[in-house]
């Protein structure tokens, strides 16, 4: 058992109780931390996500929104949402979200979706910058967990869109999308390489292009 001092460890991960993980989160030291926890250790993300997260961030999930607008596929994001299986998991991933007959199934008042009651969401995003090596390791293994369809980990620094389909659990690496049939990883990545040098309306522009074309 751990002794929960008023400064945590962040960006690490820290054994620990579900009640010990439940006190921690509390604190409102933590107010503004990602918080995930999987086989009885907890991770808090306190560390400042800046320009180049945050943009990789919007990027996507105006790409997915585009994409599903086009295609006229039925699409319910969110932006950092909690999920939670009390007692055994928690994660709170940069973007999530549920596709096709799911895109309905969210109360809008829910706060904290309950994994016990709900379905985990169809596809779960990760936007790394500083965390590639936990999104790719540890994350990917909670998520295979969680039961998600698709993971997908944005590398910020090496542009690249690593994505991966699970399934009964485990997870293989993915070219295209399962969850949005037809989009490929290869043109995200060229949205995102655009980005670096032009800004977002220039690029959802070229991605509408693309989607109608």
């Amino acid at each position: 058992m751990i002794q929960l001092q008023t400064k945590l460890p962040t960006d690490t991960w820290v054994n620990c109780t579900w009640e010990e993980y439940l006190q921690a989160i509390s604190d409102p030291n933590c107010d503004r931390a990602r918080c995930y926890y999987y086989n009885g250790r907890m991770r808090l993300e306190m560390s400042a996500l800046g320009n180049p997260h945050s943009r990789d961030h919007f990027s996507v999930i105006t790409a997915i929104g585009l994409f599903a607008s086009t295609k006229n596929i039925d699409l319910d994001g969110h932006d950092n949402c909690t999920y939670r299986k009390t007692g055994y998991q928690e994660a709170q991933p940069d973007v999530s979200f549920y596709v096709g007959a799911n895109a309905e199934i969210i109360p809008w008042d829910a706060t904290i979706i309950d994994l016990d009651t709900y379905p985990p969401p169809d596809l779960v995003i990760e936007v790394a910058y500083s965390s590639l090596a936990d999104d790719k390791g540890e994350k990917r293994l909670l998520y295979e967990s969680l039961g998600v369809r698709e993971y997908w980990i944005i590398d910020v620094q090496n542009v690249q869109v690593i994505a991966f389909e699970i399934e009964n659990g485990g997870s293989r690496r993915i070219y295209q999308s399962q969850v949005l049939s037809g989009l490929d990883m290869a043109m995200l990545e060229e949205a995102f390489r655009r980005s670096r040098t032009v800004n977002h309306g220039k690029v959802s522009t070229w991605l509408l292009s693309q989607f109608q074309g």
